[in-house]
């Protein structure tokens, strides 16, 4: 795609592998964040989204731009702020005529029985559901009335390069197997969990820019199946590290108890219910349109390790 690729949030897992696929193709970069991240062969701008008037600053000339945005995970904030972020980056990119692509989650389908698809209806049982529900339903609204090319690109829990401080299979898993120590995982080991790697998702976000045909719909980004459990993936986790395959299960209790003293651990208890059962995340609309295979979690976690030597 011709024009500027602005990518609002650059600080992020997936703003940091996409840069790399855009600049590879050759493409104009322009990356926007609250701390002016800079970057080899990119322009870099600062911007607070909180604000309309710095985000058409920050868009303007842009061809597309992807909403890769993150704020502080506490309920509260997000039900304040997220609504004017998407509603400010709307407004922007209809005003500039600019195209969007928002990189979302899956917490507004809640708990679901069987997998998810791009056609699961929203029903959230969390806080933090509601707020992406809300903001989804945003962005469906306008595109519906015609007002902008938008498209929105869902994501599993993910991991990958850059994921360590935003990926919990990193922080208890994958983090304590490169110490040597034997993993961690949240509530039940032996239920399948879709995780989405995060170069396959950056370049996935770039395909459905050059495809005019994926904007006005919703994608999941290519996740590997069959989905592995904890415990499979512990092990695998342990072939490519110093780290022993044992998985230590964290309970509902342990992690109630924590999160008395620790904030974010108590942000998370509304989404255990995600643990406590199959999560199934179908691609196969993605890759079936772009014929494409997702990383398998063996490449992918051999791959993640490298990096994380390197």
């Amino acid at each position: 795609m011709k024009g500027i690729h602005t990518i609002l949030g650059a600080g992020g897992a997936i703003g940091s592998n996409l840069v790399p696929v855009l600049l590879k193709h050759g493409e104009q970069v322009r990356l926007v964040s609250r701390s002016g991240k800079t970057h080899d062969g990119c322009e870099s701008r600062k911007s607070d989204v909180l604000n309309k008037a710095s985000v058409l600053k920050a868009i303007e000339g842009s061809a597309v731009v992807y909403l890769l945005v993150g704020i502080e995970y506490k309920s509260s904030i997000w039900q304040q702020n997220w609504p004017i972020i998407m509603r400010n980056v709307l407004d922007a990119c209809m005003e500039t005529k600019t195209k969007l692509i928002f990189f979302d989650n899956v917490y507004m389908y809640g708990r679901v029985q069987g997998k998810m698809t791009e056609e699961t209806p929203f029903k959230p049982i969390s806080k933090k559901g509601a707020v992406r529900a809300e903001i989804a339903s945003m962005l469906l609204a306008d595109v519906k009335a015609g007002k902008i090319q938008a498209l929105i690109a869902r994501s599993a829990d993910f991991y990958g390069p850059y994921s360590e401080g935003m990926s919990f299979y990193h922080q208890l898993m994958l983090k304590n197997q490169r110490a040597g120590k034997g993993g961690q995982w949240m509530v039940n080991a032996q239920v399948p969990h879709s995780m989405t790697y995060t170069p396959d998702a950056a370049a996935a976000l770039y395909a459905l820019a050059g495809d005019e045909s994926a904007f006005g719909q919703t994608w999941h980004l290519p996740t590997a199946e069959p989905a592995l459990s904890g415990e499979d993936l512990a092990a695998l986790g342990a072939s490519f590290t110093n780290g022993k395959a044992k998985v230590s299960v964290l309970s509902n209790f342990m992690i109630r108890l924590a999160g008395i003293f620790v904030p974010v651990i108590r942000e998370s208890s509304e989404m255990l219910y995600q643990y406590d059962s199959p999560y199934f995340f179908d691609s196969s609309k993605f890759e079936k349109h772009f014929g494409w295979k997702a990383t398998s979690y063996h490449d992918g976690i051999r791959d993640t390790v490298k990096f994380y030597q390197s």
